[in-house]
């Protein structure tokens, strides 16, 4: 079982590391969203654009799990 401090230490390292994936959630969402808007509705959306919401939502769930724990 580990110690206390090392718990502890592990704990703050994730909460880090949740806090890097969100602002970089934050940041492809705002890409994402900017692509969409200058892109044609009667177009289908591009690969690149598909990749990236793919990209999105894999750190989604990364963020996820490191919250659960």
């Amino acid at each position: 079982m580990p110690s206390a401090p090392a718990t502890r230490t592990a704990l703050k390292e994730n909460e880090k590391d949740i806090k890097k994936n969100i602002e970089k959630l934050y940041k492809l969402a705002a890409e994402l969203k900017a692509e969409v808007e200058k892109t044609d509705s009667s177009q289908v959306l591009s690969l690149p654009l598909l990749r990236k919401a793919e990209e999105i939502e894999k750190l989604a769930r990364d963020i996820k799990n490191r919250a659960k724990g």
